[in-house]
């Protein structure tokens, strides 16, 4: 038997290619399956007790990590976007692939990739079913407006679009020709199913939010200006375990900080990384939006959502809104870019996030940053 055995595996739907790597002799050992996790842990468990296996985060989930992990077996989901490979190197085969993870696991040069339980993955999935049917309505939206702008009909009620009023102007209106009726007919009744489905899955989630292992953060998250409960969700359930870092390190997992180009006296920082979690960022920089918006006391859903929460998070809460207000403001009048100011406030705003779902997870009082 191996005594260290360093495993790597290339993960597909159908088929899991395995390279097995003795750091001591040198050796490898491979071989294919179909889609069955029980021959996988077999062969792997047939390597001794000293063995840890990788493979890279990827659409077939966690499944396999949480079986090998069952059965007693050392594995880690290795990053994609961390993993180094050689500028000049164009040659990409599972069995390749499967070697370069064996070997990198053995030089410790794997970033792992949290593996949720299936409890939070249930939730994400809930969270990210929101977020397409968010995007499909958008673009059920986006249609009808092209129809009725490559046709020149206008709507004059006011700037605001999708209301009671613009609503009922859209339903009176109707063209000669028939397969371009039949064409804005369908259209509209597109946009009001996604319109139906999003308010059922916002009724569920907000069902959801209320009672699961996230609430408390959820509840402290929604206390933010920008975030409503589905957004607090969503941030939550992405990423669950907020001691895993500080308010220095959450904004660069989140893709929040920039890029940078150094050599020797020369320093130069591009645009943001985007590593990390791409849905998480993409809620961060939208709350962020709103705190450009003029701020001088609470609103009445803020201080209901404040009455949620401890003292403590709440006074942090309203620190965190005030202090976001007076940056977004200071960016506006110093004209810098629009989306770099928004930028760097969700990189601000992750931050606050951290100070009020850290405390909660580890049960420690609310602190300064």
């Amino acid at each position: 038997m191996f005594e260290r055995t360093y495993i790597g595996l290339d993960v597909h739907a159908r088929s899991i290619v395995g390279c097995a790597l003795n750091i001591d002799t040198g050796e490898l050992t491979r071989s294919c399956f179909e889609d069955d996790l029980l021959a996988v842990s077999e062969w792997v468990q047939g390597f001794g007790p000293e063995v840890r296996v990788v493979y890279e985060a990827g659409p077939t989930g966690f499944g396999l990590a949480r079986h090998l992990q069952a059965a007693g077996i050392d594995c880690v989901i290795a990053a994609p976007s961390k993993l180094l490979r050689a500028p000049g190197d164009r040659v990409k085969t599972d069995r390749r692939d499967a070697k370069i993870l064996a070997s990198m696991l053995a030089l410790g040069e794997v970033t792992k990739v949290t593996i949720p339980d299936t409890e939070q993955e249930a939730l994400r999935d809930l969270s990210r079913t929101r977020h397409v049917a968010s995007i499909d309505l958008s673009h059920a939206k986006q249609r009808v407006n092209a129809i009725l702008l490559r046709h020149g009909v206008l709507f004059h009620g006011g700037k605001s679009r999708w209301t009671r009023e613009h609503l009922k102007w859209l339903h009176q209106q109707h063209f000669d020709d028939p397969a371009l009726e039949f064409a804005f007919q369908e259209s509209l009744a597109q946009e009001e199913s996604m319109s139906v489905r999003l308010k059922r899955i916002d009724k569920e989630v907000a069902r959801v939010a209320a009672n699961c292992r996230y609430t408390e953060v959820i509840n402290a998250l929604a206390c933010l200006r920008g975030f409503s409960i589905v957004g607090a969700f969503g941030l939550a359930t992405e990423i669950g375990d907020w001691t895993r870092f500080t308010g220095a390190t959450i904004g660069s997992y989140l893709g929040l900080v920039p890029s940078e180009h150094s050599s020797g006296e020369t320093r130069t920082q591009g645009s943001i990384t985007k590593a990390g979690n791409t849905y998480a960022r993409h809620l961060l920089v939208e709350a962020a939006t709103v705190h450009k918006r003029p701020y001088r006391r609470p609103g009445v859903q803020e201080l209901r959502q404040l009455e949620l929460v401890s003292p403590a998070t709440a006074a942090r809460a309203r620190q965190g809104n005030q202090r976001l207000h007076a940056r977004a403001v200071a960016f506006d009048d110093r004209h810098k870019m629009p989306v770099k100011a928004r930028t760097a406030v969700a990189r601000e705003l992750a931050g606050w996030c951290w100070s009020l779902a850290a405390p909660l997870q580890e049960g420690r009082p609310m602190t300064g940053r």
